[in-house]
């Protein structure tokens, strides 16, 4: 059911057919197909990646102005917006389980894989080998074969120390933001939203920093042992989240530039607040196991 011509907002709203779900599975076809010929040695695989990439980008960017579109023209009611905050909780909730997953992978290679390793059953086949963590050093890469470079460890100071000051500051201002935005002050709530929008991208870009350091002055790499797989692993999913998240939270200032949102609705604000809050939470989690553990 639509609006009705007297501009109420009706209890359902059922959209009209759209194309957006099918171009979206377009281009996601070209991402994994030409990812799994890319990571096989198919040099053409990277341009399919790329532009199944763009196509999506597009897609997405329309989709989501229609969403916009709708939103501001008041055909979403209560029940809408009750699925959208379900919707956006059970989404977070798998990003809880995406990281689980890899914050258990470190726990059993901590507590099993490694220690198993310099067990009794391998002694006879790498009786030098020494099961501590972080798995660097002569003897303690886990490959007594000598096929690893290297390495040191990165510790928590200073870049993720600065890191970590600035994901709870920009916490901190979302926070303001949105208390602000319930009391109406549009102009102060954008403010405090550009201050989130840079501490974001300041982040992103000390973490870069990090990333060069590592690979320069440490040798830390991706296939430095146990210790440099799940680095990069837990490190880098969680960046690739702080730019999305970053990017969600400066469309919303955007388009609170632009008059969308009220004090009333503007669930398009909180859903990206919360999926911020959850990135700072996992963040927590990941400086004090993998930078101080």
């Amino acid at each position: 059911m639509s609006s009705s011509a007297h501009g109420t907002t009706p209890h359902y709203y059922v959209p009209q057919p759209s194309r957006h779900p099918a171009f979206a599975a377009f281009g996601l076809f070209f991402v994994i197909f030409g990812a799994a010929n890319w990571i096989n040695g198919v040099d053409w695989g990277k341009y399919s990646v790329l532009f199944g990439m763009l196509w999506l980008f597009w897609v997405l960017f329309q989709w989501f102005r229609d969403a916009a579109r709708e939103s501001e023209g008041g055909v979403y009611g209560r029940k809408i917006d009750l699925s959208f905050r379900w919707s956006m909780s059970w989404f977070i909730f798998s990003e809880v389980m995406f990281f689980g997953a890899f914050f258990t992978a470190l726990w059993w290679m901590r507590a099993h894989s490694v220690p198993a390793l310099g067990g009794v059953d391998n002694a006879l086949l790498w009786p030098d080998f020494k099961a501590a963590w972080p798995t660097s050093g002569p003897g303690v890469t886990a490959s007594p074969g000598g096929i690893i470079e290297p390495f040191q460890t990165m510790g928590p100071f200073w870049l993720p120390t600065i890191n970590t000051a600035l994901l709870l500051t920009s916490g901190v201002t979302l926070t303001i933001a949105h208390h602000l935005l319930r009391e109406g002050k549009r102009a102060q709530t954008i403010l405090w939203m550009w201050i989130t929008v840079i501490l974001g991208a300041t982040f992103v870009g000390v973490q870069g920093y990090e990333y060069f350091h590592a690979y320069t002055d440490l040798n830390l790499k991706l296939s430095s042992g146990a210790y440099g797989s799940t680095f990069f692993m837990l490190t880098g999913f969680h960046g690739f989240h702080v730019i999305v998240g970053m990017l969600m939270l400066l469309f919303i200032t955007l388009r609170l530039m632009s008059g969308h949102f009220s004090a009333e609705r503007h669930f398009g604000f909180e859903g990206a607040a919360w999926y911020w809050h959850f990135v700072d939470v996992v963040w927590l989690f990941l400086y004090t196991l993998v930078y101080w553990m």
